[in-house]
């Protein structure tokens, strides 16, 4: 008896599954937006217009909003599956999104990002160097930072137990002070800002804060980046290279984050931007492993010109010699003097930019 009902009672419990499992409501689906911007190109120009379409889909529900963001900034919102936007101005360099957010009526929603390239408007000036007088460096010093202040050369250098800051005398070159980094930092960067010397580290993701006046340690900061390379400041705020074609503005008082630029010519992204020094409203950097330093405006990014200085060297090495990368630049503001170096050079220029034709 017991046996000749088994089928029936599995019958049964399956169709009670079958009908539970019918009856059960259907998971709402995410809403799966296009984004097009026209025209379609590889490049886009600082200061151009496009027009970006969006076309949405609900698989099932109804939309409650479509939010077109470009840089983080709120452009359009509708309730319409589909919408164009006409007249957008790429105001922003390098790496730009549109970020469309679209949301359901029961609050499910999704998120769509389209990138584009966004390369200066404007071609680099090209300049050439005259060499107006030279002076003694150390062959020792793997320059990460260098900067004049008060009549003094003041220099950071790098790699793991040879880190230092030193404050040197220009004409002769002799150290006037000095202080060492533990051997597990790498030093990199250095900037004078409110008589306190600021440095960074290579991977450390940790700066130093000394005083100027005895080089006393007197507090340290921690940063987003992973890297540290350049340091400058623009009388306000620090400004720090990480190695790529990104710029970080950063306040000395609570080390928050300001802002980011990032660094574009007219062919493209600069990267590898590393030693930095602020000069009359404008940043200058060496781009390393190149003889290059370009001029960088500070509100948009932009490279305004590109300074070559191939065989400023050639005089004054020999083969015995490690000669290493350009690395370091310097301005004497009260006597409008520009001077560059590299790693291990035994020399340092005092130089005059020569427009190139």
């Amino acid at each position: 008896m017991k046996k000749s009902l088994f089928p029936l009672v599995l019958l049964f419990c399956l169709f009670v599954t079958f009908f539970s499992c019918s009856n059960k409501p259907q998971r709402s689906r995410k809403p799966v937006s296009n984004i097009v911007v026209q025209p379609a190109k590889q490049n886009y120009i600082f200061g151009e217009e496009v027009t970006v379409e969006v076309k949405t889909k609900v698989k099932n529900g109804e939309i409650k909003n479509i939010q077109l963001y470009y840089e983080n900034q709120l452009i359009k919102e509708s309730n319409e599956l589909e919408f164009s936007v006409p007249g957008i101005e790429l105001n922003s360099l390098g790496n730009n999104n549109f970020r469309v957010l679209a949301t359901k009526t029961d609050g499910v929603n999704n998120t769509r990002i389209k990138s584009l390239l966004v390369i200066s408007d404007v071609a680099p000036k090209n300049y050439s160097y005259q060499v107006v007088n030279n002076y003694p460096h150390s062959k020792t010093a793997f320059t990460e930072g260098f900067e004049f202040y008060a009549g003094f050369l003041y220099e950071g250098t790098g790699n793991h137990g040879e880190s230092h800051i030193t404050k040197t005398q220009l004409n002769t070159g002799n150290v006037v002070q000095q202080y060492s980094l533990d051997e597990k930092y790498f030093g990199e960067g250095i900037t004078i800002l409110n008589d306190k010397i600021y440095q960074l580290t290579y991977k450390a993701q940790k700066g130093f804060v000394y005083n100027l006046s005895d080089f006393a340690l007197v507090d340290s900061f921690r940063y987003n980046s992973r890297e540290g390379w350049g340091l400058t400041n623009d009388g306000t705020n620090l400004i720090m290279s990480n190695g790529t074609h990104t710029l970080t503005w950063i306040n000395p008082n609570n080390f928050s984050e300001v802002k980011t630029l990032q660094v574009a010519s007219n062919k493209g992204l600069i990267n590898f931007i590393n030693e930095l020094e602020y000069i009359n409203g404008k940043i200058f950097a060496n781009v390393y492993t190149t003889n290059i330093i370009i001029e960088i405006d500070p509100e948009t990014g932009k490279v305004l010109s590109e300074i070559n200085l191939d065989g400023i060297m050639n005089m004054y090495t020999n083969a015995s010699e490690t000669i290493d990368y350009m690395n370091g630049i310097a301005y004497d503001k009260e006597n409008d003097r520009l001077f560059v170096t590299g790693k291990y050079w035994p020399r340092l220029f005092e130089i005059k930019l020569v427009a190139s034709e």
